[in-house]
């Protein structure tokens, strides 16, 4: 049995998931791969499942119908790493932006954390071919929701993760209000809200070289909203629990 999965969420990225399998196969590591794909019109899924049949066993593919947003995505990939008896489920980008050399990095530090993040904010990390612009966004985004969550992760809002299975058995997965990138804020917080410990190894995050990238300005908007719902929520506990001392 296969105790590490790496979840690959895909849309158009017929460029990119042969290539990316290939390495994460060829890590020196009993690690297997999900990948998600939400019914991409470039063949993404096809060639998902002609990888599944070339390492049976080790690669499964989930089909959806339609892009139905990257934390549902990410949640398909848990409940089928569930089925699989997967100790550690691993996220990651399918466009190279998050390398498949940093994984036996993460799966280590996660004997110690049971949550790992990949870090582009932590020595030894960094950002490559990224513009001024996509660097200003990034770091205003990880200030913000640091501050208004107090979050401790210098990178909160990184897709490149390694959960317990422990996690992500606690966190009720089907009542997280976020379906896109901000989803990857809100897991954050509930980790962190859930009292598991959190750790970072530094990666050099590449931007992507092939295809089209998937983040929209609408995106950044729901991220911004949901960064003050979850900031309400926790002003709402921190004031309960106080009122519950003065009783």
């Amino acid at each position: 049995m296969i105790d590490n999965y790496v979840i690959v969420p895909t849309y158009n990225e017929k460029e990119n998931i042969a290539d990316l399998v290939s390495q994460i196969m060829g890590l020196p590591l009993d690690v297997g791969v999900i990948v998600v794909d939400d019914n991409s019109p470039d063949g993404t899924g096809d060639i998902a499942d002609a990888l599944a049949r070339q390492h049976a066993g080790r690669v499964y593919v989930v089909h959806r119908e339609g892009k139905l947003g990257l934390g549902t995505a990410y949640i398909a990939g848990f409940k089928q790493g569930f089925a699989l008896g997967a100790r550690r489920l691993l996220t990651m980008d399918a466009d190279f932006s998050h390398h498949p050399r940093y994984i036996p990095d993460m799966i280590a530090a996660s004997a110690r954390y049971d949550l790992v993040i990949g870090s582009r904010y932590v020595p030894g990390g960094g950002v490559r071919h990224c513009t001024a612009a996509r660097i200003l966004l990034s770091r205003g985004a990880n200030r913000f929701a640091r501050t208004m969550l107090n979050l401790h992760a210098h990178d909160a809002t990184a897709g490149f993760r390694c959960y317990r299975r422990e996690v992500l058995e606690t966190i009720p997965l089907d009542e997280i209000f976020s379906s896109g990138y901000s989803f990857l804020v809100e897991m954050l917080f509930l980790t962190q809200q859930a009292g598991f410990s959190v750790g970072e190894v530094p990666i050099i995050f590449e931007n992507r070289q092939r295809g089209a990238s998937k983040i929209s300005r609408q995106e950044i908007f729901k991220a911004q909203y949901t960064v003050f719902r979850l900031a309400g929520r926790r002003v709402r506990h921190a004031t309960m629990g106080r009122a519950r001392m003065n009783v």
